[in-house]
Formats: C-alpha cells, structure tokens, sequence
C-alpha cells in the first residue's frame, strides 16, 4: 500500500489500483481492482484501522470492478455506487442510449452479481467524494474530486504508467487505457473537464499518483488532439 498525503493507493502488480479515502466514518474503496484482490484491499484496511463502509466505482471493466463481488461478500453492508448510465454495464448490457456516439465498447465487461445501492448522477457527492462526468473511455465512466483537498480519483480518464496521458490516443508506453475506450473524441473532452477542476493530484486507475499534475495534464490533452 502506498500513500501519496491524501490517497492511499493499493496497486496490484504495479499495473491496476484502487484506493482508500479515510472518511469521519471509515473508509471509501475507489474502485476493487482485479480478481481476487479482496485480500490485499482489506489488509490495506486494516493497517489504516478502519472498515471499509462504502466502495465507489469509476466504471464497469473488469480491472475495476474485479473483486467487487468479493468485497461485498466479505463486508454484507457495504454500500456501492456506480453512475447510473455504467450500472447498465455491470449486468453487461452494452446497448448504447439515443444521442451516444456509435462504438465499440471496448475492453472487458464481465459483469457482477452484487447490485448497487446507489446510483449516482454528476455532482452526487459520496462522503468527501464529489462525482465529475468522465465519459469517452465508457459511456457512464465518474471521476471522483476529494473537496477536501482536491485529489482527482481520475478512473482511466487519464493514465501515468509510462507518463501522464489520456485514454483518447494510445501511449506507446501503455497503450491499453486507450485500446480499450469507446468513443476517443468523448475521452478527449472529459480530460479537458477534469483538467478545469484545478485537481492538487491525479489518482489514476493505473500508474502512480503524480501531485500538482496541472502541466502533465496540459501535455496529455495536447497530444490526445
């Protein structure tokens, strides 16, 4: 587990992350990773000495929502919440509504048996978590801005394994962010939104939390164009 001031991140085999955000109440888990990830989320939440009370998702691939089932398994009366448009995806229902652009849904949507309890909309807010529109990479894909001290719980809106980049163009470094989105030109755009919220760190669903990622985020943007 590694903690960069306000994230405490959990990357599995330095590839995929989730997060623990220490609430007044106990922990929010950002995300649940891979398959069979269970254990070292939990141990992560036992060393803070907090119980995990409620999990947010970014969005429905595989790599996030992997040990979602397990986690609820393991803690009955966890609340988890998902934008209502991605929901659809974790029963793996992957008809697109009037108005999405035509594409592909890319990358892997294996679905879940646990059901959310809530349903968010942009600006619902999740204990400090205050969820953003972050479509392109999926159709219904949040990202999440600490209003305490403004860390960016990006999903996979942006990457920096291999440097700071957006899921609308493929980094040579680490292309699968971009191999698995959607809809690019969304992606693009959703990047531009997050960038205006002035985040004082970028949490991403893969790579290392970088702070002060204003610059980087610029840089990212220019390229996906």
């Amino acid at each position: 587990m590694a903690r960069v001031n306000g994230p405490h991140r959990i990357s599995r085999f330095g590839l995929v992350n989730a997060y623990l955000v220490e609430e007044d109440d106990g922990l929010t888990l950002v995300d649940t990773a891979i398959p069979r990830s269970a254990k070292a989320l939990l141990e992560a939440a036992q060393e803070l000495g907090k119980p995990i009370v409620r999990v947010v998702l970014s969005h429905a691939h595989g790599d996030h929502v992997g040990s979602l089932d397990a986690i609820r398994e393991a803690i009955p009366r966890v609340e988890v919440s998902i934008s209502a448009r991605e929901s659809r995806l974790l029963r793996v229902d992957k008809s697109l509504d009037p108005g999405e652009p035509e594409g592909k849904l890319r990358g892997s949507y294996p679905g879940v048996r646990s059901t959310p309890d809530r349903l968010l909309e942009p600006g619902d807010r999740v204990g400090s978590l205050e969820a953003h529109a972050a479509p392109g990479h999926t159709p219904g894909q949040l990202a999440f801005l600490d209003v305490r001290d403004r860390s960016l719980y990006c999903g996979d809106a942006f990457s920096t394994l291999g440097g700071v980049a957006t899921s609308a163009k493929p980094n040579p470094r680490f292309p699968l962010p971009a191999l698995s989105t959607w809809h690019r030109p969304t992606a693009l755009r959703s990047a531009g939104r997050l960038r205006a919220l002035e985040p004082t760190r970028l949490a991403p669903g893969h790579g290392k939390v970088i702070e002060g990622p204003g610059a980087a985020m610029d840089a990212a943007i220019s390229r996906g164009s």
